[in-house]
């Protein structure tokens, strides 16, 4: 296992793909956060989330995260890499799990980095945007137990998100087939369950979908109106993410490279 290890950081560390995706991931959730604060208003009808709100910008920095997953099994695929690695490592089980504890640190790093400077511009902007401490709104802390709670989750999200990715494009093989698949898995769920007019039927998709789900750990107020509780909903998203390793594995181990 050190072996592979050290052969998939290798492989990580020596193109320039995985760092710019991973500097993409970090720019693209400040950004985003940054935007959504600057323009939101607290007034008489409701400040909102605060939390949730400076780390609105998650939803768009898991893209770069499904794409660097995704080439970290395609890319040695489409160059015909995938039968070197093998050779040296017969056990293919192996070679999938040092690729997944390789994804994990790397993303994790970044995604720690992403949020924290999410929850840094939220800190900076809101203020202006009238939430402050007089209408009940002190300023952001990562040392807050609710926004400790949700920073920490939303690390975690992009960490399974990425597992997620790896397991799907581990059997599909294709770069463009696994991307679409897991942003077809994340995004159209919460807009299907916004048209939808029943609320059972509605509430049910938004605890199945592994990024509603998910994405219930960054709420830090009115918890009980939520459709899944905050653990519970990124315990559905880990699920997701197990289960596509598992199949990934599976095909990896049964079918010919």
């Amino acid at each position: 296992m050190r072996q592979a290890l050290r052969a998939e950081w290798t492989k990580t560390r020596t193109v320039s793909g995985p760092l710019w995706l991973l500097l993409g991931t970090v720019a693209a959730t400040v950004a985003l956060s940054a935007c959504a604060c600057s323009v939101v208003s607290c007034g008489s009808a409701g400040c909102g989330d605060m939390t949730r709100l400076s780390l609105v910008g998650v939803r768009l920095g898991q893209a770069p995260v499904v794409v660097l997953a995704v080439l970290v099994v395609a890319g040695e695929y489409g160059t015909g890499m995938i039968h070197t690695t093998l050779t040296a490592m017969p056990r293919r089980a192996t070679v999938l799990a040092a690729k997944a504890v390789t994804l994990t640190g790397i993303v994790a790093a970044a995604g720690t980095v992403a949020v924290l400077g999410s929850l840094a511009a939220g800190r900076l902007l809101l203020p202006g945007r009238a939430f402050t401490a007089a209408p009940g709104h002190p300023p952001l802390s990562p040392t807050d137990g609710p926004t400790l709670r949700a920073a920490v989750g939303s690390v975690l999200y992009l960490t399974l998100i990425a597992l997620l990715s790896l397991g799907i494009d581990t059997v599909v093989r294709d770069s463009a087939a696994g991307i679409g698949i897991v942003l077809g898995l994340l995004h159209p769920v919460p807009v299907v369950s916004a048209t939808i007019g029943d609320p059972h039927w509605q509430r049910l998709l938004q605890r199945i979908g592994p990024m509603s789900a998910g994405l219930a750990v960054q709420a830090t107020t009115d918890i009980h109106s939520l459709p899944i509780g905050p653990w519970p909903g990124l315990g559905v998203t880990a699920g997701w993410a197990t289960a596509a390793l598992l199949t990934g594995g599976l095909a990896l181990r049964l079918r010919d490279a």
